[in-house]
C-alpha cells in the first residue's frame, strides 16, 4: 500500500493541505484555511496548512497531528491503515469517513 493513503483510506496526495505544503503554495495554504475555518466553525491560519501525509514521517496539520480520531487509534494499535484492523467492519470512527468516501473504503480493502 502507498505511504500517501491515510489510517482511514484517503489519499494525501489528494488533498490540498498536502498539495500546498509540497508544492510551498501560499495560495492554496490561505485557499485551505478559509474553506476549512468555514467548514470547521474554528480559525485555522495558513500557517496550520503545512503537511507531509498522515502516515508519513514529517509536518501534519494540527487536526491530523492531535485530534484526529482515527489516526490516533491506528498509531495506538500499531496499523499501517485501519484496512488492517479485524474492528473495521465495526467501527464508528471510520464510517465517518467510508460512508461517504467510496474511493477511501476501497483503499483499506484492496
Amino acid at each position: 500500500m502507498k505511504n500517501s493513503i491515510a489510517y482511514c483510506g484517503l489519499d494525501c496526495e489528494k488533498c490540498e493541505a498536502y498539495i500546498a505544503t509540497q508544492n510551498d503554495d501560499d495560495d492554496l495554504r490561505a485557499k485551505v484555511a478559509r474553506e476549512w475555518s468555514q467548514l470547521n466553525q474554528v480559525e485555522i491560519t495558513p500557517g496550520m496548512i503545512n503537511c507531509d501525509g498522515c502516515r508519513a514521517d514529517g509536518r501534519k496539520t494540527p487536526f491530523c497531528e492531535s485530534l484526529c480520531q482515527i489516526r490516533q487509534c491506528g498509531l495506538k494499535k500499531s496499523l499501517e491503515t485501519c484496512g488492517g484492523c479485524k474492528e473495521l467492519d465495526r467501527c464508528e470512527k471510520i464510517r465517518m469517513i467510508t460512508d461517504n468516501n467510496e474511493e477511501a473504503k476501497n483503499n483499506l480493502t484492496k
